[in-house]
């Protein structure tokens, strides 16, 4: 343990920063799992409620991710990665619908 009063407030604010960055990273991996199931589940059986669970559910990912990035807890570009990843895999999932 630290003994420098500085050194001790430097790690009470890294462990609090440890635990904001953990709880974002788990529901950007939350909400994208869902985003994909949602796709899933529109590519099985196509239907406007289907393609509205899609879109809340992107939505949502997208707004997370955005968020962490303004926190600093991903990079800009990370966080433009994981929202291009999302639309890769819509576009791929429903290629498949219109050929």
């Amino acid at each position: 343990m630290a003994n420098i009063k500085s050194a001790i407030k430097r790690v009470q604010i890294s462990e609090r920063n440890r635990l904001r960055n953990k709880a974002y990273k788990s529901a950007v991996r939350t909400l994208t799992k869902k985003y994909f199931q949602a796709v899933d589940a529109y590519v099985s059986e196509p239907g406007a409620d289907a393609e509205n669970t899609i879109k809340f559910t992107r939505s949502a990912a997208v707004s997370k991710i955005d968020r962490a990035v303004k926190r600093g807890v991903y990079h800009r570009n990370n966080g433009d990665r994981k929202k291009s990843r999302l639309d890769r895999y819509y576009k791929a999932a429903t290629a498949s619908l219109s050929s």
